[in-house]
């Protein structure tokens, strides 16, 4: 499927598009997916009741669009009144499609689409031509959308992701230098502590304890000389 826009200029009155948004693809419910009421109100035409079938599933057929752009997607509906539907592509969470019987036989089926936080399908485009070709473009917008935005200063995510990353490692091999040195500090200061020398006793000073000890004692000796002699 080619991204190209296949919405008539008639009908973009209803699309709301921001400055930089454009349109990638459009369509409407096949045509084939008439055919089912075709089987049930044919019959049932004489009674007039199958024409109001008949002329109600063309009226919805021709009332409703699909569109998907290159911020999201959009669906309108409404025969006599107008809703449109939009779900950006930030918020898709899961994307799926089926086809019934008649699907399969003529080529068309539904896209689901989920978002993250709601529950069950917020949004279907039904009866679309080739419905796993649109579902594949959505994968690949929602992905883009994701991954390869571009910042104002025209970096996308992953260059920001990446600078980010960067940063980080250096910062972390910067606290690991300074740790590494804080540690080898630390080793020096207590190194340096160990090897202080302590006050010893030379030879020479045990020698004059020594000898000052024995002419104490000496002195003492003749001190209690003395005394005998007097006494």
């Amino acid at each position: 499927m080619s991204e190209s826009s296949t919405i008539d200029a008639g009908t973009v009155d209803w699309l709301t598009l921001d400055a930089d948004e454009e349109i990638v693809w459009s369509g409407n419910p096949h045509e084939s997916s008439l055919i089912p009421a075709l089987v049930v109100g044919v019959p049932l035409s004489l009674l007039l009741v199958g024409l109001f079938i008949i002329a109600g599933a063309y009226l919805q057929r021709e009332n409703t669009q699909y569109v998907v752009t290159t911020d999201g997607l959009y669906k309108k509906t409404g025969v006599l009144s107008r809703d449109v539907q939009r779900i950006d592509f930030g918020k898709v969470q899961n994307t799926s499609y089926s086809q019934g019987f008649f699907g399969s036989q003529f080529g068309y089926g539904n896209v689901d689409v989920s978002t993250a936080g709601g529950s069950g399908v917020e949004l279907q485009f039904r009866s679309v031509p080739d419905p796993r070709e649109v579902q594949e473009l959505i994968n690949k917008r929602v992905k883009a959308s994701r991954g390869d935005r571009t910042t104002e200063s025209g970096e996308t995510k992953g260059d920001v992701l990446d600078d980010i990353l960067v940063e980080l490692r250096e910062i972390r091999s910067t606290l690991d230098a300074q740790q590494e040195s804080t540690g080898t500090t630390s080793a020096t200061t207590t190194t340096t502590g160990s090897g202080t020398d302590e006050p010893s006793i030379s030879e020479d000073d045990t020698t004059q304890n020594v000898g000052g000890r024995s002419d104490q004692h000496a002195s003492n000796a003749t001190v209690d000389d003395e005394s005998s002699e007097e006494r």
